[in-house]
C-alpha cells in the first residue's frame, strides 16, 4: 500500500519499512537532506503524479509503498506498559468509523502516555493512508490493536485487573472525581452515537467533560486528549 504525508512516511523510513518513496519535485531542500540522511532511494516526481497516484493533493510531497500495516497483539500493549514499568493505559474505541478522528486518536493516545489503542474489527476505521497520515506516525510507534468483540475484550481485561472509564456526555462524575492512578482502560464511543449499550455496561465508571451549556459536545478526538492529560496528570508523569 500508499502512505503518504511526511511524518508517516519519514517514521516508515527509520522502521526500514519502506520499499519505494516517491518525492514531487519542489520541495524543500531540508526533507531531502532528511531523506539522504535516512539513506532513502528516492524518485523525484511531478507533484500531479502523486496527486493522482494518491488520489489526493494532501500528500505534503512526499509517498512511500509500505506493506500492509500488521495490527499488534492485547499482550503487545500490556508488555509495554511492563516494559516502561507503569499502569497500564488502553485506550478503546467503540464505533469510531472516521479515519481522520481514528489517526488522531492515535497520535493523542501516543503523545498522552497511553500503551495501545484497541478497537473491534467490524466497528472501526482500518488503518488506512488517511489514518496513517492523520496518526502523524504515531501508528507506527503504537501497539494498535483489533478484537473481535470489544465487551468481551473489556470484560477480559477487567478480571486481569484493569478498570474500564467509559467517556459519556451523561456521566455523573467528571475526571476530578475518578482515580487514574490504577491500571485502565479509557472507552470512547463514536461522535454521532457514542458507546453502545453494552460497551457501556461493561464500563466501571461513566464521566463526561464538563462544558459550557452552549456547546453542545466536543470531538470524540478532543474528549479523549482530555481524559488522557487527566490520567497523565494524576499519575504524575510528564
Amino acid at each position: 500500500m500508499w502512505i503518504y504525508g511526511r511524518n508517516p512516511v519519514l517514521e516508515a523510513l527509520k522502521e526500514g519499512r519502506a520499499r519505494r518513496v516517491l518525492v514531487a519535485r519542489g520541495v524543500e531542500g531540508w526533507l531531502l537532506k532528511e531523506l539522504q540522511r535516512l539513506g532513502a532511494d528516492y524518485t523525484l516526481v511531478p507533484r500531479i503524479e502523486l496527486d493522482t497516484l494518491l488520489r489526493t493533493t494532501h500528500h505534503q510531497g512526499l509517498a512511500a509503498e509500505v506493506e500492509e500495516p500488521r495490527y499488534a497483539a492485547l499482550e503487545d500493549a500490556l508488555r509495554l506498559a511492563k516494559a516502561r514499568g507503569e499502569m497500564p493505559l488502553l485506550v478503546a474505541l467503540d464505533g469510531v468509523t472516521d479515519p481522520r478522528n481514528y489517526g488522531a486518536m492515535i497520535r493523542s493516545a501516543l503523545a498522552l502516555g497511553a500503551h495501545g489503542v484497541v478497537s473491534e474489527e467490524r466497528r472501526s476505521a482500518p488503518l488506512s493512508p488517511l489514518a496513517l497520515k492523520a496518526s502523524a506516525g504515531a501508528a507506527l510507534k503504537l501497539p494498535v490493536v483489533r478484537v473481535k468483540n470489544l465487551p468481551r475484550t473489556l470484560k477480559a481485561l477487567k478480571e486481569e485487573g484493569l478498570w474500564v472509564y467509559g467517556l459519556d456526555p451523561e456521566g455523573e462524575k467528571t475526571p476530578k472525581a475518578l482515580d487514574f492512578r490504577r491500571p485502565l482502560v479509557l472507552v470512547v464511543g463514536s461522535e454521532g452515537e457514542g458507546m453502545r449499550r453494552v460497551v457501556r455496561e461493561a464500563c466501571d465508571e461513566l464521566f463526561r467533560i464538563p462544558m459550557r451549556q452552549e456547546a453542545e459536545s466536543l470531538n470524540a478526538s478532543v474528549a479523549l486528549g482530555i481524559a488522557l492529560y487527566a490520567a497523565l496528570e494524576a499519575r504524575g508523569v510528564g
